[in-house]
């Protein structure tokens, strides 16, 4: 395993980064100055020469020790890389309104948070280390959808969206890369999605890897704790499944050396 550096950065973000709104409006809570994000960023000790790197978007529980979990994951991988997860709720106001808000932004197609995970991969290009030309782009639940919008309005080599929302617009996932990703069957409320996914890339003709989990519902890749655990009596079905999440890991980091 090789020696990984872990830290929080600052992203600079563009002026009047406000509250998802599309409103300009700054600091609504006292959380922040509306200039910068923080992010949790991890790099190998020692690069060798300039290496990929991966934006990883949280779920709607936001940044939290599951999705740092996910990044190590992604930083002990098979290939060195630099991964960075911003902390897209910073400075929006209290947990339940950074979540509308966020949702309302990701169901707009516009806003602050396709604003800050811009303002990430500007960001990486100013890292010495990390070549600006091989970016991944990896989002859970809502982080999927922002994922693969992202991907299809940015220079990204590659997209992992799992169990996230699909645009049912094909237009708006013209200039997508590279897909690879996962839903799971027993997932009512988001398995349709991956569907519409696999139609709009295969009329795209874009290189994609889904794979569709039978027995298994959303949130299989995150270990959730607390009141998260829930949601497996939902209609999402959602749990932590290790066999679905190990052969997706490893469906990502083959998809990876083919296209990052």
């Amino acid at each position: 395993m090789r020696n990984i550096g872990a830290e929080t950065v600052t992203v600079p973000l563009p002026h009047g980064d406000g509250d998802g709104d599309g409103d300009g409006d700054v600091d609504v809570d006292g959380n922040g100055n509306g200039d910068e994000m923080d992010a949790h960023f991890l790099a190998p000790v020692k690069s060798p020469s300039r290496i990929p790197a991966v934006i990883v978007v949280h779920d709607i529980l936001g940044l939290n020790d599951d999705t740092r979990r996910i990044c190590q994951r992604l930083a002990n991988g098979p290939k060195p890389l630099a991964v960075i997860a911003p902390d897209l709720y910073q400075g929006l106001g209290p947990k339940p309104v950074c979540v509308v808000k966020t949702l309302r932004s990701l169901k707009r197609g516009s806003g602050t948070p396709f604003e800050r995970l811009a303002a990430v991969q500007t960001w990486l290009g100013s890292v010495p280390f990390v070549d600006p030309a091989r970016i991944a782009v990896v989002g859970f639940c809502m982080g999927g959808g922002f994922a693969v919008l992202h991907a299809a309005r940015a220079k990204v080599s590659v997209v992992a969206p799992f169990y996230g929302d699909v645009p049912r617009d094909l237009e708006d996932l013209n200039g997508i890369c590279p897909v690879v990703g996962g839903y799971g069957e027993k997932d009512s409320v988001f398995v349709s999605q991956g569907h519409r996914l696999v139609n709009h890339l295969d009329t795209l003709q874009v290189e994609h890897d889904l794979k569709f989990y039978p027995g298994v519902g959303h949130s299989y890749m995150n270990q959730l704790s607390g009141v998260a655990k829930l949601g497996r009596w939902t209609p999402l079905r959602a749990a932590y499944d290790e066999a679905a999440a190990e052969d997706s890991w490893r469906r990502v980091f083959e998809f990876f050396d083919q296209h990052l």
